[in-house]
């Protein structure tokens, strides 16, 4: 592998907001590149790594419906807030949040990963789990996720796995800074239409 499993998503994030506006599809793909990444942890993500799957396949089947109309990533959500369907669980809308909420609780294991390196892998997963998505979920998704947990692989092994060829805290760096600022404005904007707070249904 060349480089470390960082890099295809690295490289996506320059393309995702070039003039200043989020596009839809550099967007999804960057997503569809942490996917790998994700895999590595085994059965402790297989639960988060659908939940990401499923998201970007509802968002990018609707962009492909009219790639002119979609090509910015709000245009979607604007037009289920317009039409008053936003709020059910199937919308855009629900998928661009879920989505962004997991990419936060990725963003923070890896910085955990890097800044507590006396913390197993569980703890720095407990950890990040708390800080981002436990509040949204319900009982029964956050006893589901925090058994899943319990089977999160050895902390050494995994960095030695998703590291490849390349320096992979350098590469976890880049992303923890790179990335939180897309999440962030799509936490804005979601917020800005009334939709940043919704819980799990």
């Amino acid at each position: 592998m060349e480089g470390t499993v960082f890099t295809p998503a690295l490289e996506g994030m320059k393309y995702v907001k070039p003039e200043g506006v989020m596009l839809t599809k550099p967007f999804l793909d960057v997503c569809k590149q942490i996917l790998p990444i994700i895999e590595k942890f085994g059965a402790a993500m297989a639960l988060v790594k659908s939940d990401i799957g499923g998201n970007v396949t509802r968002l990018e089947n609707k962009y492909l419906s009219n790639p002119t109309k979609y090509n910015h990533l709000y245009s979607m959500v604007q037009e289920e807030v317009d039409s008053k369907t936003a709020k059910s669980s199937s919308s855009c809308t629900n998928g661009l949040l879920w989505l962004t909420r997991a990419m936060d609780f990725l963003v923070e294991l890896f910085r955990n990963l890097l800044e507590h390196q006396e913390w197993a892998m569980s703890q720095a997963c407990a950890d990040s789990y708390a800080k981002t998505l436990k509040k949204w979920h319900g009982w029964l998704a956050s006893s589901s996720f925090t058994v899943a947990m319990k089977l999160a692989p050895d902390r050494k092994k995994f960095l030695d796995i998703i590291g490849g060829t390349g320096d992979i805290n350098t590469d976890i760096v880049k992303f923890c800074s790179t990335f939180p600022p897309f999440l962030e404005e799509n936490h804005k904007f979601l917020a800005s239409v009334g939709m940043d707070g919704l819980k799990a249904s």
